[in-house]
């Protein structure tokens, strides 16, 4: 049994001569027809009193939570790897995971292009000043210019000039242009939120892959267990058939019962391979990186829930609402954008140089222009523009509302599900114990010749599922204790908190 499990009841003492003794494979396979032909008859005569063999229970099926896999499942992998076994916390995992993941470095690369796009709309409303030097060397024909003077010269020149000089335009009024620079620092504002939200989608996504391979580990932890169990049947069953005290049927049995518990301990096994791989890709481990689980995350009951409070803790402080809100508020200033399209514009643009043939023999020049422009006849553009960013302002406020009420649904679903893995914590901790305690009155019986292993073998089933059940139900507690500090927003803070049942 394993170390968090009720103890069961001691193994009935093995013999190593009956552990030697093999069969043929043709002797074998007699031996399996007979045994399917006595348990069907044995079923037809006696139902109520023997029953029938218990089929392996499957393993419970545990629920993962929705996580976007598409990205949060990779890394950039370090490529570093430690020699030795490296012992790894789930702290150090979440570490690993807020430097490596891919989900989150994706995200991270939309604040440097939202930071441009605030730049770009920034410099509409600045002056744009440039310089200019130009040197130049030229000759004319003026016949080709359409002129024919008779005695002057067709051709003049080469003459040249050297000009330095200075521009300046600058959009003194154009609110169009303002109220696109103030939706460009919403926007900045609602990608520096969704990092935040993804740092938290990391956490539950680590933690998920770290408490499912503990979870792993405590089943191949219960599945030996039973194939301990199951191997002292089995040779008690092979030493009382061979004293003469013990039909075929029941080694037979006790065997099949060994060999299931065997295949269950290697697709145990197999799962939880696979299962550190995950882990280790999330995190960024290379896949070379041996490492071990160093914390056991205990079963610590998180009370005093009032889910009204949740939801409004999460509402105020959940960063994927409050990115939205901006991306809300942007659309809202693209909609005034559009709006003030149809306003006029002023403008000014001006130049001052110093123009000769040289540098030396050159005089300042400039020239200074204010303009007001007004859009007369564009009517359908305005329009155009106007109803776009009306559709985009009702999309983006109607995800605002599904979303509020989704925090509220996650809130509220995750408190209900803490409620109800408790509950599944305590009957699943009470069927372990009966099932231990079925199986050691099975055994007794067995021993002392009162009946055959068919009440062991079912007993050993019994044993098997509920040690499912109740490593399934340790893992849906843990998980949806973090799943409700993802849906508060404060998984990157207090994960700890909320797994320790604080």
């Amino acid at each position: 049994m394993p170390e968090f499990l009720t103890k069961g009841p001691d193994p009935v003492p093995k013999t190593t001569a009956a552990r030697s003794r093999r069969l043929c494979a043709g002797h074998l396979a007699l031996l399996l027809a007979l045994l399917l032909a006595s348990s069907v008859s044995a079923l037809a005569q006696a139902p109520a009193q023997t029953g029938s063999v218990a089929t392996p229970a499957a393993p419970v099926q545990i629920p993962q939570p929705q996580i976007d896999t598409s990205t949060y499942q990779g890394s950039v992998s370090s490529r570093q790897v430690t020699p030795g076994v490296l012992q790894l916390s789930l702290s150090d995992a979440i570490q690993r995971g807020l430097r490596c993941n891919l989900g989150l470095i994706l995200t991270s690369q939309n604040i440097p292009s939202a930071r441009a796009s605030r730049l770009e709309e920034l410099q509409s409303l600045l002056p744009a000043a440039t310089g200019k030097i130009t040197e130049a060397d030229q000759e004319s024909d003026l016949q080709a210019e359409g002129l024919r003077i008779p005695g002057f010269p067709t051709i003049i020149g080469p003459y040249g000039y050297t000009d330095i000089r200075g521009s300046l335009d600058w959009s003194l009024l154009n609110l169009s242009a303002l109220q696109n620079y103030l939706a460009s620092k919403h926007d900045f504002r609602a990608a520096n939120l969704s990092v935040e939200d993804a740092r938290d989608m990391v956490v539950l996504t680590v933690g998920n892959a770290y408490l499912t391979v503990i979870a792993d580990a405590a089943r191949i932890q219960a599945t030996q267990a039973q194939v301990d169990t199951s191997n002292v049947s089995l040779d008690q069953a092979v030493e009382n058939h061979k004293a003469g005290v013990a039909p075929l049927l029941d080694e037979l049995r006790a065997r099949v019962d060994y060999q299931t518990q065997e295949q269950s301990l290697i697709a145990a096994k197999n799962a939880w391979a696979k299962d550190k791989i995950a882990l280790a890709r999330a995190i960024g481990l290379p896949l070379e990186q041996q490492f071990e689980l160093s914390d056991i995350e205990p079963y610590a009951p998180l009370d005093h829930l009032n889910a009204d409070q949740a939801v409004q803790e999460a509402l105020a402080s959940r960063p994927d609402l409050k990115a939205l809100e901006q991306q809300v508020a942007a659309a809202k200033r693209a909609r005034a954008a559009a709006t003030d399209e149809r306003l006029p514009t002023v403008s000014f643009s001006g130049d001052y140089g110093d123009i000769g043939i040289n540098p030396a023999h050159s005089h300042g020049t400039g020239d200074a222009v204010g303009s007001l422009d007004v859009p007369l006849f564009e009517e359908g553009k305005l329009r155009g523009d106007a109803k776009q960013a009306q559709a985009q302002l009702d999309e983006e406020t109607a995800r605002l509302s599904d979303l509020r009420g989704q925090i509220a649904a996650d809130v509220r679903d995750s408190i209900l599900d803490i409620q109800a893995a408790e509950k599944s914590v305590d009957v699943a901790r009470s069927n372990v114990q009966l099932a231990g305690e079925a199986l050691s009155e099975a055994q007794q019986r067995y021993k002392a010749g009162v009946s055959d292993n068919l009440a062991v073998s079912q007993a050993q089933q019994s044993v098997a599922q509920a040690n499912e059940q109740y490593v399934a139900a340790l893992y849906q507690h843990n998980m949806a204790k973090l799943s409700l500090a993802r849906a508060l927003g404060v998984a990157q803070s207090d994960y700890k908190d909320y797994l320790g049942g604080k």
